[in-house]
């Protein structure tokens, strides 16, 4: 067999075909979070006070409380893809790699779960 046209030799070796599908979730999440993040600072800045009672009551508004649920979502989610790349970037040795990796994964979606049911509680009146 010979070694072929230098086409054929690295056909099938290029990339993987999910960089720009991660570089795009990045960027998405990262307007999202812009648009969120400004919304959120311009309520608080409406309040009256930030005072526990007053904090509570504008959360347990249905609009308000879903806002806040997509912007912990939207937050958790873009941290999750940057930290992915930094450890992907950083570190060589791939189990370690994938142990972090799945370490990060576990923390961005156990966060997201608390912030969305913290959320959740006051928002359906569980608030103590």
């Amino acid at each position: 067999m010979g070694t072929g046209t230098g086409l054929g030799r690295v056909r099938g070796l290029g990339s993987a075909k999910q960089g720009a599908h991660h570089w795009w979730q990045q960027r998405l999440t990262a307007a999202g979070n812009v648009l969120l993040v400004s919304w959120f600072v311009l309520s608080l800045l409406r309040l009256p006070d930030l005072s526990y009672s007053v904090v509570t009551d504008w959360l347990s508004s249905p609009l308000v409380a879903i806002a806040m649920i997509l912007l912990s979502a939207n937050v958790f989610w873009h941290l999750r893809l940057g930290l992915q790349v930094v450890i992907e970037d950083y570190i060589e040795n791939e189990a370690t790699k994938l142990a972090v990796i799945l370490l990060i994964n576990f923390y961005a979606a156990g966060g997201a779960a608390v912030a969305i049911f913290s959320i959740a509680k006051i928002a359906f009146g569980g608030a103590a």
